[in-house]
């Protein structure tokens, strides 16, 4: 029965990723075009997709925003000002323990390319992703800057 709610709620948060992210990208002035080449070592991205270091302040109001990064449709973390947040993936708390930053930033890129049955979207990848409306074909999810936003957000998150 467990199994049975998991994929239920699966199911449900693709329904609502392809809606909300849709909208999200309409939206998203900084989401870019034909997202630029980057270097993956092992399960890590080790280089910054930027040169320039993220913010861990923006990388939280990104991933505790509900209409750009969605990422607590389904993880949970320390964000007591996000309510309602998810289950269905790793706790965000203490990512930085548990992964390294380039190992970070390749799952925020394209977490397939660490767990090919993830249901992450690839947030920073446009290559070989299927099912993608007209209007967002070639377009990232998040901008480089948004990622290495968040990526220094996860990192502090010990």
């Amino acid at each position: 029965m467990q199994s049975r709610w998991r994929m239920l709620k699966a199911m449900l948060l693709l329904t609502c990723l392809s809606t909300s992210t849709a909208g999200a990208l309409s939206a998203a002035a900084s989401a870019q075009t034909h997202a630029p080449a980057w270097q993956q070592i092992g399960d890590a991205i080790p280089a910054s997709l930027t040169g320039v270091a993220g913010d861990p302040q923006r990388g939280r109001a990104i991933v505790s925003n509900r209409r750009l990064g969605l990422c607590l449709l389904c993880h949970s973390g320390p964000f007591a000002e996000a309510p309602f947040q998810g289950d269905l993936a790793p706790s965000l708390a203490g990512a930085g323990a548990r992964w390294s930053e380039g190992q970070l930033r390749l799952r925020m890129v394209d977490a397939s390319k660490a767990n090919p049955d993830t249901i992450m979207p690839a947030y920073f990848q446009t290559a070989g992703l299927t099912q993608v409306g007209g209007a967002w074909r070639e377009k990232t999810i998040l901008s480089a800057q948004q990622i290495e936003d968040v990526v220094a957000l996860l990192v502090s998150l010990q």
